[in-house]
């Protein structure tokens, strides 16, 4: 499943992973940055329990194999 979604809105939107690491289930986008076409140049998400920001690449966010939208 691929799910949709509008780049303006992925700052603060929650995420679940499908396959948690390091006891690392809830992420919240923490950062966006745009270019001057309004393409996302850079999406940090960071853990909820550890507090850990990573750099990801915002399109995996729509692979419903790694991810799922909101806090499950």
């Amino acid at each position: 499943m691929v799910h949709k979604i509008n780049p303006r809105k992925l700052l603060n939107s929650k995420w679940t992973a499908i396959s948690p690491q390091h006891k690392e289930k809830h992420f919240i986008v923490s950062e966006v940055e745009f270019d001057e076409e309004g393409r996302i140049t850079l999406c940090i998400i960071e853990a909820v329990m550890t507090k850990r920001a990573i750099e990801v690449d915002w399109r995996t966010l729509k692979e419903g194999d790694m991810w799922k939208v909101g806090w499950r």
